[in-house]
């Protein structure tokens, strides 16, 4: 590999040096940036650089011969293209432009992979590619029997970004339940102290005791929308910080178990409280709403229709579903 030259990109702008050049060639470790970086054999514009130094569009980064295994690594072919799983994946699709892609989760899809999990969600991203030479990617998740708005970055560089906006509480996101019982008072704000729990079944979260340590707190608003007598309710929830489970288990804080969530409900007389005769064991948890900054500026708003298995619990319990919003963007 010879000496050679590379424009640093819109969707690159911002990113530090080093991480920039494990994008461009993964196998390159932080000792050898350093070292090139000390030597000088990696500059920005022509001037000694650091690595983290923040790169801004426009600048040209020269890229000195690297070990063979490096560049053997970074070039690797593109992916085959496959029109099925575009076909399968765009059914998926709510909102669509050249930085982000709203899904419809479906319920029952894993975000991501695990032990014993072969098809899921981050395994089916290059679908959405629509052309880009780039792979979508996750910025968050949902649980896997959660359905709804799921937010996904087209480029490194706005997933880079999404992900900060995540990190600083600045997306808004909208959740409906089905709960057993209704709760009193009829709105207000859980706040509660939350540990994990390793289990054979997987990772969950229960309310902290007074002794447990490597407590998060939870914070969520919530109001009742509409109950069927004291057994049903219809609840919207607003969660202000982002912990595992966090919805789950504050519905059963309350003693208002989601609907079907049978792991957070209680065992009474043999039978569990967050089921209820006639209505399945299906968990009725859906991310109706989410609404962020751009990542091009302004601000976007998607809200994804309720799940079948959700529509029929509503038909019914009598709940009306409003209509469904159409992707807002504004500014």
């Amino acid at each position: 590999m010879t000496i050679s030259t590379r424009v640093i990109t819109e969707d690159e702008a911002e990113l530090r040096l080093d991480r920039w050049f494990r994008r461009h060639f993964p196998s390159a470790t932080q000792g050898v940036i350093q070292k090139l970086c000390r030597t000088g054999q990696i500059r920005v514009d022509g001037k000694r650089v650091e690595t983290s130094t923040r790169l801004e569009k426009g600048q040209s980064v020269r890229v000195p011969p690297l070990p063979a295994l490096v560049v053997k690594i970074a070039e690797k072919p593109a992916p085959v293209f496959d029109p099925l799983l575009e076909a399968e994946m765009s059914k998926l699709v709510l909102y669509r432009d050249d930085h982000v892609i709203v899904l419809d989760k479906p319920p029952g899809l894993p975000s991501q992979g695990g032990p014993g999990i072969s098809r899921h969600l981050d395994g089916l991203l290059d679908g959405l590619r629509f052309g880009s030479e780039h792979r979508p990617r996750l910025v968050h998740r949902l649980d896997k029997d959660t359905s709804g708005v799921l937010v996904v970055a087209r480029t490194p560089g706005v997933a880079a970004k999404l992900a900060a906006l995540f990190r600083g509480r600045e997306v808004e996101k909208i959740y409906w339940a089905v709960v057993c019982g209704r709760p009193v008072p009829v709105e207000g704000r859980i706040d509660v102290n939350l540990v994990r729990i390793d289990g054979f079944r997987g990772e969950r979260a229960a309310v902290a005791g007074a002794y447990d340590t490597e407590v998060a707190r939870a914070i969520t608003d919530f109001a009742t929308l509409d109950h069927a007598a004291r057994k049903l309710a219809w609840l919207e929830m607003k969660p202000l910080t982002g912990r595992t489970h966090q919805l789950r288990v504050s519905c059963a804080a309350i003693g208002a178990p989601i609907l079907g969530d049978t792991p957070y409900g209680k065992e009474i007389e043999g039978r569990n409280t967050a089921l209820v005769d006639g209505l399945g064991d299906r968990l009725h948890l859906h991310a109706r709403q989410i609404g962020f900054p751009h990542p091009a500026g302004g601000s976007l708003l998607v809200e994804a229709p309720l799940p079948p298995h959700m529509v029929a619990t509503f038909k019914t319990l009598g709940f009306t579903e409003p209509e469904l919003r159409k992707p807002s963007r504004r500014g």
